[in-house]
C-alpha cells in the first residue's frame, strides 16, 4: 500500500494548484476526485484569472491539472466515502507523534500523512415541490452544460449575483429571450452588469421570486410571487452554492453555522495535519484564484508540518 505525504480530496482549481506546489516541495501527492476539474468546468468564461484575459472554465481547469501532472502528481478518479484517523497508543502520544489517515474509496483505500479538503460546493436548490420533478426536463443548474438545448427558446435565470449574470449572458447566445428573476436587484461584477443591461435579449425582473414551476412532460411556465406567470421552456438556477463538508465533519473538523470548514491563515483546520481550501472553507470572498492561493498555502504548511512531526500510519 502506497503512503502519500499529501492527499487532496478534490481536483478543481484549488486542489490541482495545491497538488502542483506540494509536488514541487517533493511531497508525494495524490488527488482523489469524483469530478476532476471541479465546478469551474461548468463556467463558460473566466476573465479574472491573472495573466489570462479570457479562458473557458474547462480549459482553465485542464491547464492546472496538466501542470500538476507534469510534476508527477497522481490523479485518482474515485469518490471518497470514508476517512479514519489512525489511533495512537499512549506511548506514541507521549512521544509527540501525530496520527495519519486512512482514506477509503469505493475501490480501495489510501494512507496519507496529511490531508487537504478541497471538496468545493454544489448548487443550492430553490426547494420548490416540482423542482426535482423537472430536473433535466427544463430545470438546470448549468448553462454551459445545457444552453444548446434551448436554442431559439425562452428561458429564465434565477439569481442576483455574478453567476446569474454570466448564465444569462451565455444563454442569450442561444435562446431568443432570457428573463433574470431576482428577489433583490441584480448585483454582479460591474462589467457583467453592463453586458446584461446592454443585451436586448435579456430582461431583468427584480423584487420577485419563483413561486411555482409548471409543466407537463417538461417545464412550460413559472409562476412568480407577484402572481404573474411567464411562458418559457427552461429555468436555470443560480442562487448560490453549499459547501461539501460532510467528510470533514465526520473526522471532527470544525464547521461554522454555514457548514463551511473553519481555517486559519495557514489553511489549517482544528485537526493537526488536516488542511482545507477553496469554496468549502469559511473565506468570505470565494473565487477560483483565492481557492488556489489557499491550497498553495496549505501545501507549504503541510510541508512544514511534515518536517517537524513524525506521523503514524499503522
Amino acid at each position: 500500500m502506497e503512503i502519500y505525504d499529501f492527499l487532496i480530496i478534490g481536483a478543481g482549481c484549488a486542489g490541482a494548484s495545491g497538488a502542483m506546489y506540494a509536488s514541487r516541495l517533493n511531497l508525494k501527492t495524490v488527488m482523489v476526485a469524483e469530478m476532476p476539474g471541479g465546478l469551474i468546468t461548468t463556467t463558460h468564461l473566466v476573465e479574472n484569472w491573472p495573466g489570462i484575459k479570457s479562458i473557458s472554465g474547462p480549459d482553465l481547469a485542464s491547464s492546472i491539472l496538466d501542470h500538476a501532472s507534469s510534476f508527477g502528481v497522481a490523479l485518482k478518479n474515485e469518490t471518497v466515502v470514508d476517512i479514519e484517523t489512525v489511533a495512537l497508543t499512549e506511548e506514541q502520544e507521549k512521544a509527540g507523534q501525530k496520527p495519519g489517515f486512512v482514506v477509503r474509496t469505493g475501490s480501495g483505500h489510501y494512507l496519507a500523512k496529511t490531508i487537504l479538503f478541497s471538496t468545493g460546493s454544489h448548487h443550492r436548490k430553490l426547494g420548490l415541490p416540482t423542482e426535482l420533478q423537472f430536473e433535466n426536463r427544463g430545470v438546470s443548474y448549468c448553462a454551459l452544460c445545457d444552453a444548446a438545448f434551448f436554442r431559439d427558446k425562452t428561458v429564465a435565470v434565477v439569481g442576483s449575483g455574478d453567476s446569474a449574470a454570466k448564465e444569462a449572458l451565455l444563454l442569450a447566445e442561444h435562446s431568443s429571450k432570457v428573463y433574470v428573476i431576482s428577489r433583490t436587484h441584480l448585483h454582479p461584477e460591474p462589467v457583467n452588469l453592463e453586458r446584461v443591461k446592454a443585451n436586448p435579449k435579456i430582461e431583468l425582473l427584480s423584487g420577485v421570486e419563483v413561486a411555482e414551476i409548471i409543466g407537463d412532460d417538461r417545464v412550460r411556465q413559472v409562476k412568480l410571487s407577484d402572481g404573474k406567470t411567464l411562458d418559457l421552456e427552461g429555468i436555470f438556477i443560480a442562487i448560490g452554492l453549499l459547501p461539501q463538508s460532510e467528510l470533514a465533519e465526520k473526522i471532527g473538523v470544525k464547521l461554522n453555522d454555514k457548514r463551511e470548514i473553519m481555517v486559519n491563515r495557514k489553511a489549517e483546520t482544528n485537526l493537526p495535519g488536516v488542511f482545507a481550501a477553496g469554496d468549502v472553507c469559511d473565506s468570505a470572498f470565494k473565487q477560483a484564484i483565492t481557492g488556489s492561493a489557499e491550497a498553495v498555502t496549505a501545501s507549504y504548511w503541510a510541508f512544514e508540518y511534515l518536517q517537524k512531526n513524525e506521523v503514524v500510519l499503522r
